[in-house]
């Protein structure tokens, strides 16, 4: 007899993924989204009935960190959600064909598909030696881009590399490598997700929210989705009462560093940097860089790594403590804010006692006096 269940339900069945686990995960999509997690359902219909879009991922300089980090994302795994849920017709690393057929195939995609696809771009595009730097298939990267982005519905930029040229751009940048934006300018709908690498996680609930709406999520002035890169990791970093006390790592493997104070003195470079790492977290969100004792370097932010470096270095100043403040004079301005809030604190406490003996004093010696007259 013909299995009459849904067909998407019956295969995550025999993937192991229950119909509940399911609907937790498009409740956390709803989480990572910054909705109300009752959108998870709205979401879970999307997914179970929407017509799977065609999805080709390319891939150039790169070390394909971020193929890695998406193959390995959790809660339910990629796997079972969305590479069931997407039709990724070409991907250097994971595709069963090679060579001509493998270039074929995207070749098909881009002409039959033109405007109905999305392009997923990893890696920095060099343009120096009129693109000799990087070639696939006789083609450079720079006119496989050009083709390929240019006839999506969106372009999904991940990692730094490809979002700002990472690595590969860093000075004296011997390659010419450049951006998705630079070096495909005007491209429709581009989407940036840095990081190195970028967090899974954002790139399936950008996905999801497209599926769920119809549209891409709000993008910021460096086109990131607000939801993944609206507030500085400093903002929700655990350890952000250390920083408001003064209270900061000094040499690793100190007494501080035991204790998980602030990394701000080690180079953490959370101030400046915009991302959800703190919420969202590593490997199904069992930690992530600064729970594990190391401050960040500033991987999601423009030319970080010419930017932010040395790493191991405190930058000299951030938004909201002015341009040449430092750490040791915000933190010492903390810990003096403590000291006086406690020393505030002790005198109205000192004041109440006062007050209260005085009072007792008063009452005592009226006491005393009406026991005289009495007798």
């Amino acid at each position: 007899m013909a299995d009459s269940r849904d067909p998407f339900l019956a295969e995550l069945e025999r993937r192991g993924v229950s119909r509940r686990g399911f609907l937790g995960f498009c409740g956390t999509m709803a989480t990572v989204l910054a909705l109300p997690r009752s959108v998870g359902a709205q979401i879970a219909e999307a997914i179970e009935t929407q017509e799977k879009p065609t999805l080709v991922w390319l891939e150039f300089q790169d070390c394909a960190g971020n193929s890695e980090a998406f193959l390995r994302a959790g809660r339910p795994t990629t796997a079972d959600i969305i590479l069931d849920t997407l039709s990724v017709d070409y991907h250097e690393t994971i595709m069963a064909a090679a060579g001509h057929r493998a270039e074929e195939n995207l070749d098909r995609v881009v002409r039959e598909k033109a405007g109905g696809y999305i392009a997923v771009v990893e890696g920095s595009i060099p343009t120096g030696a009129n693109g000799a730097y990087c070639t696939i298939g006789g083609r450079s990267a720079l006119d496989i881009a050009r083709r390929v982005c240019g006839g999506a519905a969106a372009t999904i930029a991940i990692g730094t590399c490809a979002t700002f040229g990472g690595l590969p751009a860093a000075a004296p940048n011997p390659t010419g490598a450049l951006s998705v934006a630079d070096a495909v300018p005007g491209v429709k709908n581009l989407i940036n997700l840095p990081a190195c690498p970028a967090n899974a996680e954002n790139l399936v609930a950008v996905v999801v929210y497209y599926l769920t709406f119809g549209r891409f999520p709000a993008l910021d002035r460096y086109r990131r989705p607000m939801f993944a890169y609206g507030k500085s990791i400093h903002d929700n970093c655990e350890r952000r009462a250390h920083y408001d006390a003064g209270q900061y790592v000094e040499n690793w493997g100190d007494e501080g560093h035991r204790l998980g104070y602030c990394l701000y003195k080690m180079g953490c470079k959370g101030p400046v940097c915009y991302q959800n790492c703190p919420n969202v977290g590593w490997n199904e969100s069992t930690n992530w860089p600064i729970g594990c004792g190391h401050p960040c370097i500033g991987c999601a932010e423009p030319d970080f790594w010419d930017k932010m470096t040395p790493f191991y270095s405190h930058v000299a100043g951030f938004p909201g403590f002015g341009l040449h403040s430092n750490v040791d004079r915000v933190g010492l301005l903390a810990t003096a804010g403590v000291a006086a809030a406690f020393a505030a604190h002790g005198f109205v406490q000192l004041g109440k006692r006062w007050m209260s003996s005085g009072k007792h004093s008063e009452a005592t010696e009226a006491s005393a006096e009406q026991k005289g007259e009495t007798s």
